[in-house]
């Protein structure tokens, strides 16, 4: 629940699509109707303010397609902005392994 009237009946929650229980994290994909954005942006900020150790990621209409590009899944579409950053973990170099390959 992230409100309550003043009787303290609850009149909103939010409940994430996801739960990642390895990473402790809750997701939530917009990638339907964006003019829920706004909305589902607010729930998500009550929600880290009434419960600060609860971990909630939301993933927009980009970057779901950005992730299926990625992963091989779809094909890029050219009306989709390319993202800053794809979500996920970075890719790690061993760098003893570079110095080898280049020296």
């Amino acid at each position: 629940m992230i409100e309550w009237d003043e009787d303290g009946i609850p009149v909103s929650s939010f409940r994430p699509d996801f739960y990642l229980p390895d990473d402790d994290l809750y997701i939530e994909i917009t990638t339907m109707n964006q003019k829920l954005v706004t909305k589902k942006n607010r729930k998500i900020r009550r929600l880290r303010e009434l419960y600060p150790h609860i971990r909630c990621k939301i993933f927009y209409r980009r970057d779901y397609l950005n992730l299926l590009v990625k992963y091989g899944l779809d094909a890029p579409d050219v009306d989709v902005p390319a993202p800053t950053r794809i979500p996920g973990p970075p890719e790690v170099v061993n760098l003893a392994d570079v110095d080898e390959a280049a020296g």
